[in-house]
């Protein structure tokens, strides 16, 4: 059984014991998450379709890890203007793993 669900404005397709990163989420290490933004959920060749939302259906995951990713350098120049800008961004994620697909 598979499930996409919308957290902070991207949507995933996950399946029990997958592991992945959202977006920050005020959450300790250990604790569980209940993700109700389901859009699909997909069994075989059984697939239902939410509009928008699937109702009553959950996606329950537990939180692993709060981090921060790798450094994304942004550099931004004009030619001939003596224009240069540096930049850097680190972007804050929850890293989680699936337990389970409610429907």
């Amino acid at each position: 059984m598979y499930a996409v669900f919308e957290n902070g404005g991207k949507q995933y397709r996950v399946a029990v014991g997958d592991k992945l990163r959202l977006e920050k989420m005020e959450a300790e290490a250990g604790s569980e998450l209940v993700l109700d933004r389901v859009l699909m959920l997909g069994e075989g060749e059984e697939v239902q379709v939410g509009q928008p939302l699937v109702a009553g259906a959950t996606v329950k995951a537990t939180v692993l890890s709060q981090g921060r990713a790798d450094k994304i350098h942004i550099f931004k120049m004009r030619r001939r203007k003596h224009f240069r800008k540096r930049q850097g961004h680190r972007q804050y994620f929850t890293e989680v793993r699936i337990t389970s697909i409610d429907a």
